[in-house]
């Protein structure tokens, strides 16, 4: 996450995000930056409009939290019925043992 974090810190500063800008953010940050895990970043935001980006991830947590909760008031139902089985394999566990005793 921190080298996204730094992709992010330099877009907002107005630079470019580059490969040397980066590790520049990474080493003032404390962290060991992995050559890598750099190149692989610039490679994945080249011709990404980051603008565009977060106003869409921005939006994307309230069609997310919109569609949980038609899902979080069904779940309630299934524990309900997994109730009803356990007490239905109950009683017919005990219908199976007084038959035993006669």
């Amino acid at each position: 996450m921190e080298y996204i974090y730094a992709a992010l810190l330099l877009h907002k500063a107005g630079k470019k995000i580059d490969e040397a800008g980066v590790k520049a953010v990474l080493t003032a940050a404390g962290v060991a930056a992995d050559d890598a895990r750099v190149k692989a970043l610039i490679a994945a935001l080249d011709g990404v409009n980051i603008e565009d980006a977060i106003k869409t991830a921005a939006a994307a947590p309230v069609a997310v939290a919109a569609a949980a909760a038609p899902a979080a008031a069904a779940a309630p139902a299934k524990e309900e019925h997994k109730e009803e089985d356990k007490k239905a394999e109950e009683e017919s566990g005990m219908a199976g043992l007084g038959a035993l005793f006669g």
